[in-house]
């Protein structure tokens, strides 16, 4: 006996509904393809956001979780998650929030999860905004400056972690991610110092400064870009401000070296560098 088979085709979302199930072209790979063939765009940086090309995917905050744990931590097992997303719950409460979770995401987004069973895994389709800025933040560090520098200033300077997120797996990440930012500006402006771009070296030690005011060896190459501007009263302002900030929060006072910077302008008179400017 032949069961007969509801079937609709709907052409301009490119999908086929077979009775209650939806399928979708896919690739060789088995991920189902967005429009553009691409996948999709997850932003981890100042906000969180979803995009499938150019259209946003709203997802609530409970996935978002789990799609940013996935993004972050790359493949995990099962147990990882539930430990990492649901530290004080018990186990069996804990993994069916789990499971929850991954069953709304497949059936909300599909493609976007790749489930192996016992580790859960973001499709290889998902460009990261966290990965990207990663990755410049790695050839920084082993290859040093290059391509389009003020592209490469913008996206350090602006790339602050989910702002607002306080678990802790989360806020490890974003001290790290700091922490890289802050060495990879400091590369930046110390690289642009010796190339005389003095510009770039202003902004980048500025850069890292915003990330940690107490940070001597930026201050030092704040000084050194601004005098090779000819601007001594910025040098010796840059200065003053560091120094009473250090006092104020460590009760400390600047090194030697970083005194011998301005220590030609400290001593000269108020009038001549305003003149200076």
């Amino acid at each position: 006996m032949t069961q007969a088979i509801d079937f609709t085709f709907r052409t301009a979302e490119s999908r086929c509904y077979i009775g209650f199930q939806l399928f979708r072209p896919t690739l060789d790979l088995g991920v189902p393809m967005g429009n553009d063939g691409y996948g999709f765009q997850l932003c981890l940086l100042q906000s969180w956001q979803l995009r499938r090309d150019t259209d946003v995917v709203h997802v609530a905050t409970r996935q978002q979780r789990l799609i940013t744990a996935l993004a972050i931590n790359g493949p995990r097992p099962r147990s990882y998650l539930v430990g990492l997303l649901w530290p004080e719950a018990q186990e069996s409460r804990a993994l069916e929030s789990l499971r929850v979770s991954v069953h709304l995401v497949s059936r909300q987004i599909p493609g976007l999860l790749i489930n192996g069973g016992t580790v859960l895994s973001l499709s290889e389709l998902v460009d990261v905004d966290l990965h990207r800025v990663r990755a410049q933040i790695r050839e920084l560090s082993q290859s040093g400056r290059n391509g389009n520098v003020s592209s490469c200033l913008h996206q350090l300077r602006d790339a602050e972690l989910l702002p607002g997120w306080y678990d802790d797996w989360v806020l490890f990440e974003q001290s790290r991610l700091r922490q890289d930012r802050i060495h990879a500006l400091h590369i930046f402006a110390r690289e642009s110092l010796e190339r005389c771009d003095y510009e770039a070296a202003l902004e980048a030690s500025e850069a890292a400064l915003e990330l940690e005011p107490l940070y001597e060896s930026a201050v030092g190459l704040l000084i050194q870009a601004q005098r090779q501007q000819g601007n001594n009263a910025a040098a010796l302002r840059a200065f003053e401000i560091y120094q009473a900030k250090l006092k104020q929060d460590m009760g400390l006072v600047p090194s030697e070296t970083i005194r011998r910077l301005v220590a030609d302008i400290s001593s000269q008179p108020t009038g001549k560098q305003r003149g200076d400017i």
